[in-house]
């Protein structure tokens, strides 16, 4: 699969137990788009927490699967027709959590586009998060590659 350079704009929206609070996170990454998925790539800072992460999401006909490597590792699959279990693995210690999607819109084409994701967070059965996060994903403008930038 071919790669290309874009920005992806992340937005999170995090309803946990202390209420309300949201991210957002503008960042330099590689896209690309095949027959069975569209993938993004990106490396996460210090501003999520995550640095020395890398992040990618490949989106399918039905299913979203959201992988981090490195500091942090852990495979989230985003299936609105069943209940999805994961492991979060932190320097910090590990915890086996659920998933449950209840919305899961994509569109995405060649060029980019838009995923919207809405899911239920769970921990032995106890809810930690009900989250949202948008992820868009656009092309820099022609005569605009300083738009790219790579974190340091």
């Amino acid at each position: 699969m071919k790669m290309k350079d874009v920005i992806i704009s992340v937005t999170g929206i995090q309803n946990g137990l202390n209420g309300p609070d949201s991210l957002e996170l503008v960042t330099p990454g590689k896209y690309g788009v095949s027959p069975e998925e569209k993938l993004l790539v990106w490396e996460e800072t210090d501003l999520t927490g995550l640095e020395g992460t890398t992040t990618s999401v490949s989106v399918g006909a039905n299913t979203v699967e959201l992988r981090r490597e490195g500091a942090v590792n852990t495979t989230m699959r985003f299936d609105p027709r069943e209940k999805q279990y994961f492991l979060y693995d932190t320097p910090f210690g590990s915890a086996t959590m659920g998933l449950d999607t209840h919305r899961l819109r994509s569109r995405l084409d060649s060029h980019g586009g838009v995923v919207e994701i809405g899911y239920v967070v769970d921990l032995d059965q106890t809810v930690v998060g009900r989250n949202r996060f948008f992820i868009q994903v656009r092309e820099p403008a022609p005569g605009h590659s300083d738009d790219i930038r790579y974190p340091n």
